[in-house]
């Protein structure tokens, strides 16, 4: 006989999925962006009483079930073509670049340099170029063209790992994939980094916590359809933290390098990976792994490009209006209550107040907490717009447990699909991030108020994964 309580969870997944399938196939970021918010919402309430009905069903059923609704959760992203970026055919495109014997860094898509590489799919013309956000450029002859790639006249900005991932793709994928090869790779690594979550809460806690990220909207939306390279990164961080857990620490360090190499931002958990560390040599042991990998990814590409292998890193941030607190809404809570111009000297002396305490009172044996706390507060500081810089913020949240701070995630994906409604994304955004704020303080005072002492919760953390 089934179990009630799994069959609820069963139940909850299917109407997930359906509600998840239906948004993707919904093309209404530009022409409907409040429509598709509300799809968004359906899909996140959805989710969250998924997720709570998973984690009250037995362990053995539960990560079954939690395996079997990731593969079908991530499936709905391969439903369509990428609906709310179109990023992933930059990678397309330097997979294609390097291909050809030519380093991604050399030269942006729009140079003349490299016409012979373009094709229908990337470069499109007549009825093609009808889309309004198409960019547009110059064709062999003068003529204009346009292409599915955004910042067309710009170097590409990703790391050394990201771009041998895109090569890696384009050399797998046969003739005539297009977007699909990357959309693969994307569900690919979601359900590795879910596999991982498994083994690592296995040993360490509760694993039907996974279900955090393996049925999270995001996942399908911003890994596999949007196919977002940053959920390689979150797989690279996921094992490197469950390795530096076991006092592996040159392992870790070496995937957590690789992580950074990946998408910049994983960088941000290095200080979880150093918590309570008391000596030199142990430190040593994660950070110079770390910057060997960083330095000895960089180092081919160094010697085979002309130009900066930086790209257009120096742009990205300016664009993004780091310098500027009004630009893009950045600093949205901050500046509820101080002036625009103190915004980034709070964010530094917050941040290092944050880093300081995960490295002084942090737990060796769980470094995604307190790589959780500093990941999270700088969401909650700098108030990203871009809704995939969340997928590392969900994983961590699956790893220590803290469903509270997936609000945060919530209100990065209100902030984006709003953003054809509103542009600096302060009618929907701030308050979300504000709304997001206070879920996640509201989680901390509940957890100081009823949990127990620290032996009866390794004693219960023990018998739930024993039965």
């Amino acid at each position: 006989m089934i179990n009630p309580r799994t069959f609820s969870a069963a139940v909850l997944l299917a109407a997930l999925t359906a509600v998840l399938a239906l948004t993707i196939r919904k093309d209404g970021y530009v022409t409907d962006p409040a429509g598709l918010a509300w799809w968004y919402g359906a899909c996140w309430v959805l989710f969250a009483a998924a997720a709570i009905a998973v984690r009250k069903v037995p362990v053995r059923h539960a990560v079954a079930l939690i395996l079997a609704g990731g593969i079908a959760v991530a499936a709905t992203g391969l439903l369509a073509p990428p609906r709310t970026s179109s990023d992933s055919y930059r990678y397309a495109w330097d997979g294609r670049v390097q291909a050809a014997g030519i380093s991604p860094y050399d030269h942006a898509p729009g140079d003349p340099e490299l016409i012979h590489l373009r094709d229908d799919w990337l470069f499109p013309t007549g009825a093609g170029c009808a889309v309004p956000e198409r960019a547009r450029i110059r064709g062999p002859r003068g003529e204009v063209h346009c292409t599915r790639m955004n910042r067309p006249t710009v170097h590409t900005i990703y790391p050394p790992v990201a771009e041998g991932y895109f090569l890696l793709v384009h050399a797998l994928s046969p003739d005539g994939t297009r977007h699909k090869g990357l959309q693969i790779g994307g569900a690919a690594l979601a359900l590795a980094t879910t596999a991982g979550l498994l083994l690592v809460l296995r040993r360490r806690g509760d694993p039907r916590k996974a279900v955090y990220w393996a049925w999270c909207p995001i996942v399908p939306i911003e890994a596999v359809n949007n196919a977002h390279a940053d959920v390689l990164g979150v797989l690279l961080t996921v094992v490197g933290l469950g390795v530096v857990a076991r006092q592996r620490r040159a392992l870790g360090g070496a995937l957590l390098g690789a992580a950074i190499v990946t998408k910049m931002l994983p960088a941000v958990v290095l200080p979880g990976a150093l918590s309570g560390v008391r000596r030199v040599r142990d430190a040593a042991a994660v950070l110079l792994p770390a910057a060997a990998v960083v330095a000895l990814s960089y180092l081919p590409y160094v010697l085979v490009s002309d130009g900066s292998v930086l790209g257009f890193l120096g742009g990205y941030v300016e664009e993004e209006g780091y310098d500027d607190p009004s630009a893009r809404n950045r600093y949205a809570l901050l500046r509820l209550v101080l002036p625009d111009g103190w915004a980034p000297a709070a964010v530094v002396v917050v941040m290092l107040a944050v880093v300081g305490h995960v490295l002084w009172r942090g737990d060796p044996e769980r470094p995604w907490s307190g790589a959780l706390l500093v990941t999270g507060t700088a969401f909650l500081l700098l108030t990203p717009g871009y809704s995939w810089y969340a997928l590392l913020l969900v994983a961590l949240a699956a790893l220590d447990g803290r469903w509270e701070w997936l609000a945060v995630a919530v209100a990065g994906a209100a902030k984006y699909v709003s953003v054809n409604m509103d542009v600096l994304g302060e009618t929907v955004g701030t308050p979300a991030y504000a709304i997001a704020a206070g879920v996640v303080l509201t989680g901390y005072v509940l957890r100081r108020r009823h949990s127990p002492p620290p032996v009866e919760t390794r004693r219960a953390a023990a018998q739930s994964v024993r039965s």
